[in-house]
């Protein structure tokens, strides 16, 4: 079995080369995808043109039939946008705060450390999801246990293909964790929530809603799909593990390449208020168009030999968190993960051995990526019994 599985095919290199956009029809809607580095970043900086101002039609597919708030603040535009990401920004930012740094690793290196021990482990369930879910806690500074039941919900909250849970259990938490901030606040996320204030006003229970359901849904998948490609690159390529052991000053860049290269959402959506034309293709007003980051990443034009994996790639302009007045939120948060994972396989694991898999593969009209994998088994083997 060839653990090469991991290597992302680039659907999208003919379509960008010769057209630069792919319309492809989704849940009956055709919707443009626009493929070139240099226009999808153009794009995503002209919120004025292609407009996040479209509640529940952001993410492609959209969401209206699996949630019933407006996310925040990603589905606004400035200047809105700007003051809603105001109030919770300072909570995504203690990402970088060194005592943070110190919780996340720890909480990495235990993980690796229990999973060392077993036969063998299902990383995307049992590996890459609970420490999704348990660094979020420390992010916003919630008990541990909270994150027990994070994990129950799968590897999406909207959409998972085992629970089957249409977000429904994540309505009724956010509400529980919003009437108990309001009766006893605390240092916490909710709290915060309970206490911000919006264009001198308290926010409206919708509006805490629409950022707790971003802060849920957005960065778990992503997050999940970016760990699990990192653990199955290197069950084929465990020298580039020892390379980042020799020099861990390059785990920085290392993290940003994984990212551009498993770029774990491939697009999100836009509105055109007015008729607009990329690349020679017309958008008639209000049609929604699509930023394809997958596709952006995997530029020829800006990446040397984009497919493949250079962890000392510099310069690395990819767009997978995003750009302009949207950059993710969540973006430190995601790198701190990303970089303490780095550096505890770097220190604690000698090899790592690919059992089986299930790839997650996208399927849509006009094209195919594999997406992350549904599951992933492997068995990590401390350095010390590698040698």
């Amino acid at each position: 079995m060839s653990a090469d599985a991991f290597c992302p095919h680039d659907p999208f290199k003919q379509a960008r080369k010769s057209e630069g956009v792919l319309p492809n029809d989704f849940d009956g809607e055709t919707i443009p995808m626009i493929l070139r580095h240099k226009d999808v970043r153009a794009a995503a900086k002209d919120w004025r043109t292609f407009s996040s101002d479209d509640p529940f039609h952001v993410p492609i597919p959209q969401e209206e039939d699996v949630r019933s708030v407006r996310q925040l603040p990603i589905e606004t535009d400035p200047p809105i946008h700007t003051e809603y990401r105001k109030i919770v920004e300072p909570f995504f930012r203690r990402a970088l705060k060194p005592e943070m740094i110190e919780q996340v690793e720890q909480l990495i290196g235990d993980a690796l450390s229990d999973a060392v021990a077993r036969d063998s482990i299902e990383i995307v369930r049992d590996f890459a999801l609970p420490i999704q879910s348990r660094a979020l806690a420390i992010l916003l500074n919630v008990p541990p246990t909270e994150a027990e039941c994070w994990i129950r919900w799968g590897i999406h909250v909207f959409r998972d293909p085992k629970t089957g849970e249409k977000g429904s259990q994540l309505d009724s938490y956010i509400q529980q964790q919003l009437d108990r901030a309001e009766k006893e606040p605390s240092e916490d996320f909710f709290s915060a929530l309970t206490q911000a204030t919006f264009q001198g006003r308290s926010l409206t229970r919708d509006e805490m809603e629409g950022f707790t359901n971003l802060t849920f849904a957005g960065g778990r998948d992503t997050v999940i799909n970016t760990i699990t490609g990192i653990i199955a690159y290197f069950s084929s390529h465990i020298q580039k593990l020892d390379s980042i052991r020799k020099e861990p000053k390059i785990i920085p860049t290392a993290a940003e390449e994984f990212v551009r290269v498993i770029t774990p959402l491939t697009h999100i959506g836009r509105k055109c208020p007015v008729d607009t034309e990329i690349e020679g293709y017309s958008v008639a007003s209000n049609e929604r168009i699509s930023l394809c980051w997958a596709s952006a990443n995997f530029d020829e034009t800006v990446f040397d030999s984009p497919e493949e994996v250079r962890l000392d790639r510099r310069p690395n302009p990819h767009i997978a968190y995003g750009a302009g007045t949207h950059m993710c939120l969540g973006a430190p948060h995601a790198r701190l993960i990303i970089r303490s994972l780095l550096k505890k396989l770097s220190e604690h694991i000698g090899s790592i051995e690919l059992i089986d898999f299930d790839e997650n593969i996208e399927r849509e009209a006009q094209y195919q990526r594999k997406a992350g994998y549904q599951s992933l088994v492997v068995r990590l083997n401390s350095r010390a019994t590698s040698h």
